[in-house]
């Protein structure tokens, strides 16, 4: 499929997997492949397509390796072996939703909540007492 990793991509990452633990694991370039396929995408997890296995494992997997840094490492990894390493991330490609440059009537100076701070109060002492009365 066409985000699935080429052979030459998964001979880079398959060094960089965990071990298996004492349970069998889903296979990992599958599981890869399913998240990569999410983060490309942008798509919810639920829908990922059944080729790659329920979407909770890929979920999980996710998470976990999150929490572990094991995500960073491999970036650190490929990084390191890259002579452009300092430019792998580019945000050329990310469109900003139109909503970002206040679109639909353009930006609007509005007050702040503190703009009335300076009004006389509604509710002082006096007035307090006096209604106690």
């Amino acid at each position: 499929m066409r985000f699935d990793l080429s052979d030459e991509e998964w001979t880079l990452l398959e060094p960089l997997m965990p071990k298996s633990r004492k349970s069998a694991r889903a296979d990992d370039r599958k599981i890869m492949n399913a998240i990569f396929y999410v983060l490309r995408t942008g798509m919810p997890w639920r829908d990922l397509p059944e080729r790659y296995g329920p979407y909770t494992t890929a979920y999980n997997r996710f998470n976990r390796w999150s929490r572990r840094g094991i995500w960073k490492k491999i970036f650190d990894t490929l990084a390191s072996k890259s002579r452009d390493s300092l430019h792998l991330i580019d945000s050329t490609i990310v469109k900003a939703h139109r909503a970002a440059s206040g679109a639909k009537g353009g930006s609007k100076i509005r007050l702040s909540a503190s703009a009335g701070a300076d009004e006389a109060r509604k509710s002082t002492r006096s007035s307090i007492a006096k209604a106690a009365r």
